[in-house]
Order: C-alpha cells, then structure tokens, then sequence
C-alpha cells in the first residue's frame, strides 16, 4: 500500500499498522505532546469526551491518568476504531472506554446527541479537528463548551499555521532531522502516506495560527484560554468554561 492508497482525512497513513511507528518517525515529541495534554486533564475525571481517537494512543494514556474516568471515544474511520479496540482489549482499560463510530462535525450540527452524552469533564483531541474549516472549528468548540460541565475544559494537540515562511522552514527542517535520529528519512516516511480525501466534514489540512485558534476559543465561551505547549508547527490549546 502507498499513496495511491485512498483513506480518510487524520488516517495519514495506507496501513493502519503503520499509524502507531509511523506518527512517531514523522512528528518530533510526539509522545511528550501527548504526555502534557494528559497533564491538562484532571486525574479525578469522571466523563472523558474524545474527539478522533485514532489508535487509541491518547485514550490509554487518559485511562492510565484518570484512574476513575469513563472516556467516550469518537472516530468516523472504521479502520481506527478496529485499531482502537484491539490495542485497549490487551489491557485492563477496555470496560471504561466506549467507542462511536461518527462524525465530530455532525455532532456540532446536532447529531449524535444521545449516543455521545453531554456533562463532560474535560473533552480533548489529538490530530484531528484541523481537518475542518474554520467555520465548523468554530462551531465544535461552542458546542464542546455546551457540553462541559461548569469548569470543564478541553484540549486540543493539534498542528498550526506557523506565523511566517521563516519558522516553516525551521520546523520542516527539525523533522528532517528528527526522522533521521528515529533511524529513517522523511521520505521513507511519507512513502506509507495514504491518499486523502475528503470525508464527512473533513478534508485536507485546514491550518489556523495559534492566535486564532485562541480567539475561536474565546468567542466559542470559553472563560480562560491557555497554550500550554508548542514546538514550532505543533501545539496545545484549549480553556475551561
């Protein structure tokens, strides 16, 4: 499988096998970008919201964080999901996670409603809402503040335009570099780089600056705004309500 592989938008790569090694190879920290939404999340989190689940990375991090939470996991792909569930049933945390095949942005336009729930603790996501406009980013993060509980927040780990042609360059350079210490090279990686194309709501990369994404936040509700993380092109935003 390769590029002329057809998959969905946040798949990233023809084989899903390949997500888990892949990402790592191809996103600098990936693993301490995880670790410090986790951090943002309460440990006493009971009703955990996730928004494009992907392999289920993020979740058992989440599960291993909040030893109490039951965490609602959302993914349109099928083929993540499947990943999803194989990876949690090798451990203790699978009876705590309940997974939904749908649309993120159907559920920003009122669907779903009753299989996902409301009264959130914290909501949070990982590489997935950038695949919408800002239109339906704004949309999402209102309805996501609907959904919290008074002081909940949310957390996003999500790539970001970068401010100028310069820090682009920067950045596309630290992960040539960081490739090159995983023991591979950028092209290698991007040679299991599956074919996206639009699906649902989702399309290709649709990058806002962090200054934006902050000020979406803001006027979606969200009483306090944060930027807790960042390394050039990637970062951690979100707020409490």
């Amino acid at each position: 499988m390769s590029q002329s592989t057809t998959i969905y938008p946040g798949e990233v790569f023809a084989d899903t096998q390949v997500f888990d090694i892949g990402i790592r190879q191809l996103l600098p920290y990936y693993d301490l970008m995880l670790d410090t939404l986790v951090a943002c999340v309460p440990s006493n989190s009971s009703r955990i919201l996730e928004l494009g689940c992907g392999t289920g990375e993020l979740s058992l991090k989440l599960l291993k964080h909040c030893p109490n939470a039951q965490i609602v996991a959302v993914d349109y792909s099928p083929r993540m999901i499947e990943m999803s569930k194989y990876k949690l049933g090798k451990t203790e945390f699978l009876e705590r996670i309940t997974f939904i095949q749908g649309d993120f942005g159907a559920w920003a336009n009122g669907e779903l409603k009753e299989e996902i729930g409301t009264n959130f603790d914290a909501c949070v996501s990982s590489l997935a809402i950038h695949h919408l406009t800002d239109e339906m980013k704004h949309k999402l993060l209102t309805y996501i503040g609907k959904n919290l509980v008074d002081g909940g927040s949310f957390w996003n780990a999500d790539p970001i335009l970068q401010e100028s042609p310069q820090l682009q360059e920067i950045y596309l350079k630290i992960r040539e570099q960081w490739t090159i210490n995983q023991g591979t090279t950028i092209e290698n990686v991007r040679s299991k780089i599956g074919n996206s194309q639009p699906q649902g709501y989702s399309g290709q990369d649709r990058l806002a600056t962090l200054e934006t994404h902050l000020k979406m936040l803001s006027s979606a509700g969200f009483k306090t705004v944060a930027n807790p993380w960042r390394l050039f092109g990637l970062a951690i935003f979100g707020g409490w309500v």
